[in-house]
C-alpha cells in the first residue's frame, strides 16, 4: 500500500503542477537523514518536486527551457536520481522504493515523456530521449 501511495504521488507530481506561466516552481520534502536534493532551472514555467525518505538518497534535477515538469520520489537507502531536461514541455518522473537504485533521465527536445518506478534493490535505469513527442516508460523489480 505504501508503494502504491508513492507511485501515485510521483505521477501526481508529474501531471498536476499549476502555476503562473512565467513562474518556476520547486517542491522538496525530505525525511530521514543524509538526503540531498539540488539542481537548477533556466526558463519559465518549469516545475520540479522531489520527496525523499529513508537515508542517503540523492536527487539532482536540471531544467533548461520552458514548461518542463520533473518528479522524483524515492524511499529506502542510497538511491540516486538525476533528471536533465533541455527544450520545452517535457515531463519526467522516477519512483524508486528499495535500496541502491540509480536512474538517469535525459530529455533533449520538446513534448517528451519519461516515466519510471524501480522496486527491489540495485536497479539501474538510463533513459535518453532526443527529438520531440517521445514516450518512454520503465518498470523494474530487481531483487
Amino acid at each position: 500500500m505504501k508503494r502504491l501511495t508513492i507511485i501515485a504521488t510521483a505521477l501526481a507530481l508529474v501531471t498536476s503542477f499549476s502555476a503562473p506561466v512565467m513562474a518556476n516552481g520547486i517542491n522538496i520534502e525530505q525525511f530521514g537523514f543524509g538526503n540531498a536534493a539540488g539542481g537548477g532551472q533556466v526558463g519559465a514555467g518549469n516545475m520540479l518536486g522531489v520527496f525523499q525518505n529513508g537515508a542517503f538518497n540523492n536527487s539532482i534535477t536540471e531544467q533548461f527551457g520552458n514548461g518542463n515538469v520533473a518528479a522524483t520520489g524515492q524511499e529506502g537507502f542510497n538511491n540516486a536520481a538525476d533528471t536533465v531536461q533541455f527544450g520545452n514541455g517535457n515531463q519526467a518522473g522516477v519512483g524508486q522504493f528499495g535500496n541502491n537504485h540509480t536512474s538517469v533521465l535525459t530529455q533533449d527536445g520538446n513534448g517528451n515523456i519519461a516515466a519510471g518506478v524501480q522496486v527491489g534493490n540495485n536497479c539501474n535505469a538510463n533513459v535518453g530521449q532526443s527529438g520531440s513527442g517521445n514516450v518512454a516508460a520503465f518498470v523494474q523489480a530487481c531483487p
